[in-house]
């Protein structure tokens, strides 16, 4: 962990780079640092996938965007950062501080071009159950073991 998940409406796919929207967060958390000028998220942990909803109805489904001679056709962006224990209030809220920039920038277009509901929360532990066995954590420890 930390993973970001970002569930939206399957109709924005043809407006994003869905693949350039998740390696622009994933390059914003490994950015963060905390007040001691160390990486807030291990590389080796950081995940962000994206999942559209294939269904969906959003608000009033277009009626009030037609009538103000929109398109009508609404979009959603849900981003969900789950992080385990252990870091300060202060910490969690520049990452998500730094983290809601980055999605800003690269959701804007979206903005601009029609009506969308964008929301960004993080939740940090307790797990229940906390397993970690893959083989990718060791690539960025030092020297590589």
């Amino acid at each position: 962990m930390p993973h970001l998940v970002m569930l939206y409406s399957g109709n924005l796919e043809r407006e994003l780079d869905m693949s350039a929207v998740c390696r622009a967060l994933a390059g914003a958390m490994r950015e963060v640092k905390d007040d001691a000028g160390k990486p807030v998220f291990p590389i080796g942990g950081i995940r962000v996938l994206a999942y559209p909803a294939a269904y969906h109805a959003i608000a009033d489904a277009g009626e009030a965007g037609r009538a103000a001679g929109e398109s009508g056709e609404y979009g959603f962006v849900y981003l969900n950062l789950r992080m385990g224990r252990g870091r300060t209030p202060e910490t969690i809220e520049h990452a998500g501080q730094a983290i809601t920039a980055v999605a800003k920038e690269q959701l804007s277009p979206l903005m601009a071009r029609g009506r969308v509901g964008l929301t960004f929360q993080i939740d940090v532990g307790p797990e229940v159950f906390d397993a970690k066995f893959g083989n990718l954590h060791p690539l960025f420890q030092q020297g590589g073991k």
